[in-house]
């Protein structure tokens, strides 16, 4: 398995991210490659209410989005709220078995990882930079 150290993504430092996973030994894998790869900080929100109460304590760089959750089938529906925050949204990468469920207006907003996939590689893309959202798109292609 190939590793991600802090020096190979000293350009774009990750910040902030938060990991939406249910699955605790993949959520696990993932935040150490996040780690490995200079995010400043991970956290681990299991469930769409968890991940409510980690917007509201501070801004995140990045969401790694698992699309379906216990607590929601349509994980992928936190994106679109993401979406809203401007500019500045955090980066959003989808995590799935199934990326064929994601609506095609919100798999443009990020990258799709199709599980199972090494972390160390999402957590490299996830650190060489950003697709922006479909909004976001609309807002420059109108200003």
């Amino acid at each position: 398995m190939s590793r991600i150290t802090a020096a190979d993504s000293a350009s774009q430092p990750l910040g902030r991210v938060l990991v939406v996973e249910d699955d605790a030994v993949l959520a696990l894998s993932i935040e150490d490659a996040l780690l490995t790869a200079g995010a400043r900080e991970v956290v681990v929100c299991p469930s769409i209410a968890c991940t409510m109460v980690a917007l509201e304590q501070g801004e995140a760089d990045a969401i790694v989005l698992d699309v379906h959750l216990t607590d929601r089938d349509d994980g992928w529906a936190l994106a679109e709220l993401v979406d809203q925050l401007g500019p500045r949204r955090p980066h959003i990468v989808f995590s799935t078995g199934s990326p064929e469920a994601i609506p095609p207006t919100i798999a443009e907003m990020g990258m799709v990882f199709e599980k199972p996939y090494d972390p160390a590689e999402l957590a490299k893309a996830l650190a060489g930079g950003r697709q922006q959202g479909f909004f976001a798109r609309l807002r420059g292609a109108l200003g």
